[in-house]
């Protein structure tokens, strides 16, 4: 997630006390940060990027933090909707929502991204990478939704091998690609591969002799969809068995 520039930096030279202190604090909040792969709305992803900027401050911007840690402890609403929310699912949002309405947030997020930059990284680029790719899957797994649960039902209405299972989950996959721009020039590969007519319609005129994963049009399509997934957090197989 750190930048190459950042990466090179730390290799050429011993480490200086702000370099020291960015890394730890972004190693110490590593955990927060993947929990991008939990995220199902650009809201809740906004809540876990300012959880990680929070964590990090905690370690690298103490003067900024502690600042927003008194008024979460003194100020009385911000306190009583902190504890309302306690062990529910809603905690951390509660404490972010309250942290972001301290005078101390901008100046604490100024602090953090200007050390950030003084050591040669850039954590909006690290968290926008992470966001894009969430979203991006995201609307890819909500465009074939409706695909996949016909799919699924038709395979739990019959008896069905292994390979009527790869069948359908490639037709799925192909779905999953509309919505991935850069996958665009292979997936036109393989709907003329296939002999589509609809592009956008993979089942009308399927043909099952025609959709072989070995076929070598399907390989930079599969791979691609696979891509997207890591990029959003999750696997094409965690996705298809959810």
């Amino acid at each position: 997630c750190l930048s190459p520039l950042y990466v090179d930096t730390l290799l050429s030279h011993t480490m200086t006390p702000q370099e020291i202190a960015f890394t730890n604090a972004f190693n110490a909040n590593r955990q927060c940060l993947a929990l991008f792969a939990k995220c199902s709305s650009l809201g809740e992803l906004h809540v876990i990027r300012d959880a990680f900027y929070l964590g990090m401050a905690s370690i690298c911007c103490k003067e900024e933090y502690e600042v927003i840690r008194e008024e979460l402890i003194t100020d009385e609403a911000s306190a009583s909707t902190i504890i309302a929310s306690m062990n529910g699912p809603k905690a951390l949002e509660s404490m972010i929502t309250s942290a972001r309405s301290s005078v101390a947030w901008e100046p604490l997020l100024g602090a953090l991204h200007g050390l950030s930059s003084a050591v040669g990284s850039d954590l909006d680029q690290v968290w926008g990478g992470l966001e894009r790719g969430r979203l991006e899957w995201l609307g890819a797994l909500n465009a074939a939704h409706e695909l996949k649960v016909i799919l699924k039902t038709a395979l739990d209405n019959r008896q069905h091998s292994q390979d009527d299972d790869t069948d359908a989950k490639m037709v799925w996959m192909y779905a999953l690609s509309l919505s991935i721009p850069s996958l665009a020039q292979c997936r036109d590969a393989w709907s003329r591969t296939v002999q589509m007519q609809e592009p956008t319609n993979p089942l009308k005129s399927y043909n099952s002799e025609l959709w072989d994963c070995r076929k070598a049009e399907w390989r930079p399509l599969d791979l691609g969809v696979q891509d997207a997934a890591e990029r959003g957090g999750s696997s094409v197989n965690e996705a298809w068995d959810a």
